[in-house]
Parts: structure tokens; C-alpha cells; sequence
């Protein structure tokens, strides 16, 4: 049910296992453990940055390390959003507290979005954006 082939190479090893064994909630926990993990190290930031200011930072649309000042500020400021409410909406609940997963095709949904999110933070390495380093920010 979780397309191997379409996961980006850390979710197939990070939260892969855990889908198969019906484990959803870890698998999408994982997955997006990952996300945050990819943004912090591209971005240049400390442990102490982690969650949705973290990814808002990393993306801001004026100077986040990891914005694409090639495309226009309103998609900048989408992608800000998608990026850190996808981290508020499915990392951070499974930090604080007991969250069941019981639809696999939830899962799915869920960890594909992470997936993609991590393919962009790729992107993002590969390609000369933002203004400045994180470091200077």
C-alpha cells in the first residue's frame, strides 16, 4: 500500500518497517522526525530549533536558507506554511502525546507529504537559494 518506489530514501529507512507492522503512528512519526531532522541540518541550524519555528525560520519567504527566492513570494509564503504545518500537524502531536493511527491509508497520506517535503529540502541543497546562512540569520 506505501509505494517503495515513490518514498524518498530516508522514509524507506526509517519508516518503512514500522508501516509494514501496521505500526502507523510510529511510521508517520518517524517520517517526519526525519523532516524536521533534513530541515535543521540544510538550514544550518542547532538542536535547540525543532518544530514549526524551526521550519518557519528555514523558510521564510525574505530569508530562510531554504526558500527559493527564484519563485514568487506568495509561494515562498506556501511553502513556509506547508512545511511547518505539516510538521505542527503530524510530528509534533506524536511528541507530546499518545496518537493512534489506525487508517493505513491515512498513514500513507501522511508519510507520501513527508516524502515530498524531503525531496524539496534536497532541492534545496542542490541549488544555491536563500539569502544567507542560518548561522547569520
Amino acid at each position: 500500500m506505501l509505494p517503495k518506489a515513490l518514498l524518498h530514501p530516508v522514509i524507506v529507512e526509517k519508516a518503512l518497517v514500522s508501516f509494514t507492522r501496521g505500526e502507523y503512528d510510529t511510521a508517520v512519526f518517524q517520517a517526519f522526525k526525519q523532516v524536521e531532522i533534513a530541515v535543521r541540518e540544510a538550514g544550518g541550524y542547532s538542536d535547540k530549533d525543532f518544530g514549526m519555528p524551526l521550519a518557519r525560520k528555514a523558510f521564510d519567504p525574505k530569508k530562510g536558507p531554504l526558500s527559493d527566492m527564484d519563485i514568487p513570494e506568495g509561494e515562498r509564503e506556501g511553502l513556509q506554511s506547508l512545511v511547518a504545518g505539516a510538521l505542527g500537524s503530524y510530528k509534533n502531536p506524536h511528541s507530546h502525546r499518545s496518537v493512534t493511527i489506525e487508517d493505513p491509508t491515512d498513514a500513507v497520506e501522511m508519510i507520501m507529504l513527508a516524502s515530498h517535503i524531503l525531496r524539496i529540502v534536497d532541492s534545496r541543497l542542490s541549488k544555491d537559494v536563500g539569502t544567507s546562512p542560518a548561522s547569520t540569520i
